[in-house]
């Protein structure tokens, strides 16, 4: 499929040569989306049993937002002609013409490439691949594959999330154990709950751009059911990184909290149906899972970056 018959029928934004400023190419990298790529990947380098001269782990976080950001870029260049249609994306570098669709695919692939081979250069090519395999994932499975075609796409494409600590923790020791696994099935699990509930106060938005999300699928009804479900599932399962060892009693008890605290803002979300109040809920509920994963994952930080100086490794 060309981007000349996916893009270009329903979008066509304006020619602006050379009106595109360090900004906007900053803008293209979503760097909201990368800093808590960078977040997770530094706990995924800490929490590795092998550690790092802090100038190769700098480099490995530094490669691997770098590559958040390409799979940002090319998310936006394919992406380019729905942004265009919704309300909270339509101001976006590509869409609002400041940056043509074929200098974003470029600057994507070239930040692509770059972050990939200095990974592999300053770590190893397990992490340099799991990077690649990362952005792959993002940009071709989820973004030109999943997102147009089923509701399932924030299920499945929630993987392309979860991946950083695991990069990150393989970019320090050069393998993957069962205790970063852990943290990736939290951050996969936790992905539905938190993307579903903004999408119930952006149902329009996605309707009018064509993008089968839950809401409009199946149904608000169905997607508070399916909200409340995940949280449930996510309140043990945040306590994972505990059992493997990756994380400690502080841990332990922030996940234990927070994961309580998912669940009564998903039966909130539940049981409050109509008006401002409904979306209010949902919103309330979007926010509070991004403190959730902030700070379970801060705390590994916390717990590890401790244990790291308390015992001199770097």
């Amino acid at each position: 499929m060309s981007v000349t018959s996916e893009n270009s029928a329903s979008f066509a934004p304006p020619s602006i040569v050379g009106g595109a400023s360090p900004s906007d190419y900053f803008a293209l990298l979503k760097p909201r989306v990368m800093s808590l790529v960078m977040w997770t990947a530094l706990a995924g380098v800490l929490c590795a049993p092998t550690s790092v001269h802090p100038v190769v782990g700098f480099a490995a976080l530094l490669a691997i937002a770098v590559g958040a950001g390409a799979a940002g870029a090319l998310n936006m260049w394919w992406d380019a002609d729905i942004d265009a249609l919704m309300a909270r994306t339509r101001l976006r570098p590509v869409p609002d013409g400041r940056i043509e669709p074929g200098e974003a695919r470029a600057f994507g692939l070239t930040l692509a490439l770059l972050a990939v081979v200095a990974l592999a250069v300053t770590t190893n090519f397990l992490a340099a691949g799991l990077l690649a395999f990362t952005i792959f994932f993002y940009v071709v499975i989820y973004t030109m594959w999943l997102k147009r075609l089923t509701p399932l796409n924030i299920v499945i494409g929630g993987a392309a999330g979860a991946l950083p600590p695991v990069v990150g923790y393989a970019a320090a020791s050069g393998g993957v154990g069962l205790d970063i696994l852990s943290l990736f099935a939290v951050i996969f699990v936790w992905t539905p709950p938190h993307f579903w509930a903004l999408a119930l106060v952006k149902s329009g938005d996605y309707a009018r751009a064509g993008v089968p999300m839950l809401p409009n699928v199946k149904g608000a009804a169905r997607t508070r059911i399916e909200i409340l479900v995940y949280s449930l599932v996510l309140a043990p399962l945040g306590l994972t990184p505990w059992l493997t060892g990756l994380g400690g009693p502080l841990y332990a008890v922030a996940a234990a909290i927070a994961g309580l605290g998912m669940v009564v803002m998903a039966l909130r979300v539940y049981r409050i149906r109509a008006g401002a109040a409904a979306n209010r809920a949902a919103m309330q509920m979007f926010g509070f899972s991004i403190v959730y994963l902030f700070t379970l994952v801060g705390l590994l930080i916390v717990e590890r970056g401790l244990a790291v100086i308390a015992h001199g490794f770097w």
